[in-house]
């Protein structure tokens, strides 16, 4: 029977999260397994990975396979390295306070990266945020310019408005229209009676 650690896929769509087990070979993916050793989440940057490091390196040491995958997450782990030196302890190239010394150097190393990492892409968050912070205000601003214009216009248009209305109630009264006259003249005149003919 051949053993592998891989990835068995739980989360739901578009949400993947994995669990790192160890399963046969011939089970399907979300299949039964043996063990579960840990879980990875590959939707937070950067990606989340829980490890049982001893269980890990057990069962890579009685000769189970990682996938592709697995295999990059046990190598930033550690694991790997951990169980190359092991075998170099075993086959007498160095003894185990050397390995374990080269081991604890490497991990530091390790954890130097992903500080970097992890404050770089804060740093990018941060400086992306004051970029969209300056064009927001940049925006604010022009929309600001703009209504004080229309305002301004308006202000201006009601004042001469105003104004006109202002002149108009000054001005002397207009004398009478002509019409009227007339029809006064007319009125004043006596009417001729028609007399019936004879």
């Amino acid at each position: 029977m051949a053993v592998k650690i891989r990835l068995a896929r739980k989360g739901r769509k578009k949400v993947a999260f994995y669990h790192i087990v160890v399963a046969d070979s011939r089970s399907p993916r979300d299949g039964r397994y043996i063990e579960k050793v840990g879980s990875y989440n590959p939707v937070t940057n950067p990606a989340t990975i829980e490890l049982d490091f001893d269980k890990a390196l057990g069962w890579l040491q009685n000769g189970a396979l990682p996938t592709d995958t697995c295999r990059a997450i046990l190598s930033y782990k550690g694991v790997l390295i951990k169980k190359h030196l092991l075998e170099g302890v075993k086959k007498g190239a160095f003894d185990e306070a050397e390995a374990t010394k080269r081991f604890e150097e490497w991990m530091i190393q390790n954890e130097a990266k992903i500080e970097a990492k992890k404050s770089g892409l804060e740093k990018s968050q941060d400086d992306e945020l004051g970029k969209r912070l300056t064009v927001e205000k940049r925006v604010n601003e022009a929309r600001a310019a703009k209504l004080a214009k229309r305002t301004a216009d308006l202000a201006a248009k009601a004042a001469a408005r105003d104004k006109a209305e202002a002149q108009a109630e000054e001005a002397p009264p207009a004398e009478e229209p002509t019409q009227v006259r007339v029809a006064e003249e007319t009125a004043s005149e006596p009417v001729a009676e028609d007399k019936p003919q004879e």
